[in-house]
């Protein structure tokens, strides 16, 4: 082969995974961001004998004033008659985004529900590298929280829902006893560990259930070497970028990739498996709209009893 046909053939190539690239970063931005899904995940974790209960899982909305499809969307999620919702945060993405955000929930906020924040909660979004997500967890420089989180707490309270940062609390749903526990946002240091209850707390509780925004090993650990039976957790996104056959690359904190978004165990030595569900959430940054083989999500986990036949 001549030198100057092999430089055609690499200039060809190159030209194709450059065309490749835009193609897939278009495809990302313009349809797949906006492309939600409802998946559906049983998870057999309640008493032998009891009622099944549907619950609501969401999670890193991010939401501006503008996104009017993800508003409908998250508005229609409420067809599905839930008997509980779970928030994991960072609904926030704008300084003008909570009147969005109530919107968009709407009769979610009629239904019971528990809620922990996440750091897009506290602080506004700025850009970033998106390359540093390769290296390691984003991290965040310290700065002083400038979203209307105070306000979004005061509203999901006003409207029953649970506060679950470092805190814990017990609701009746359905005609079954569930007790939550929850941290606040272990991406940014705020998580109280030393807040959650002792192992087996809530004996007379149907459920433990336990709250995070970022799934840490350090949370995980402590929820399950406390009891807690089920675990839920969001702001990974799934990688955002997965590849097919590969999954995510990256779960922004220090839980492996293999669990990045669904359900799965989580267990210490000496203690029994916990189940796990990761939420790839419903957004993006405003500086990184893009998902790719990772579609935008909520999550209905119907919770079975332990004895009952998989659907």
């Amino acid at each position: 082969m001549t030198g100057s046909r092999r430089a055609r053939i690499g200039t060809a190539a190159a030209f194709a995974t450059v065309g490749a690239g835009v193609a897939a970063v278009a495809y990302g931005g313009l349809y797949e961001r906006n492309a939600f899904v409802v998946r559906r995940v049983d998870v057999p974790v309640l008493p032998a004998g009891s009622k099944p209960l549907t619950v609501l899982h969401l999670s890193d909305v991010h939401m501006t004033p503008g996104q009017t499809r993800k508003q409908r969307w998250l508005r229609s999620l409420s067809d599905f008659d839930p008997d509980l919702v779970v928030s994991t945060g960072d609904n926030l993405a704008h300084l003008r985004a909570l009147p969005a955000v109530l919107d968009a929930y709407q009769d979610l906020l009629d239904v019971p529900g528990v809620f922990v924040f996440g750091s897009n909660d506290y602080y506004s979004p700025t850009p970033k590298n998106p390359a540093r997500y390769l290296i390691g967890p984003s991290g965040m420089r310290k700065r002083v929280p400038d979203l209307p989180y105070e306000l979004m707490r005061a509203e999901f309270r006003a409207a029953g829902w649970l506060d679950l940062s470092n805190a814990s609390g017990r609701l009746e749903v359905a005609g079954t006893t569930l007790a939550f526990s929850g941290v606040d946002d272990p991406h940014v240091g705020r998580d109280d560990l030393d807040s959650l209850p002792g192992a087996y707390a809530d004996d007379d509780a149907d459920l433990r259930i336990g709250v995070a925004h970022a799934p840490y090993l350090r949370v995980l650990d402590a929820f399950n070497v406390r009891g807690f039976p089920l675990v839920l957790a969001g702001h990974t996104h799934g990688g955002q970028l997965r590849v097919p056959g590969v999954g995510a690359l990256v779960t922004n904190c220090d839980l492996d990739r293999g669990r990045a978004r669904g359900l799965s165990t989580h267990r210490t030595a000496g203690h029994e498996p916990s189940w796990m569900h990761v939420s790839a959430g419903c957004g993006t940054s405003p500086y990184a709209p893009v998902r790719f083989a990772c579609r935008p999500e909520a999550t209905v986990l119907e919770l079975r009893p332990v004895d009952s036949p998989r659907n």
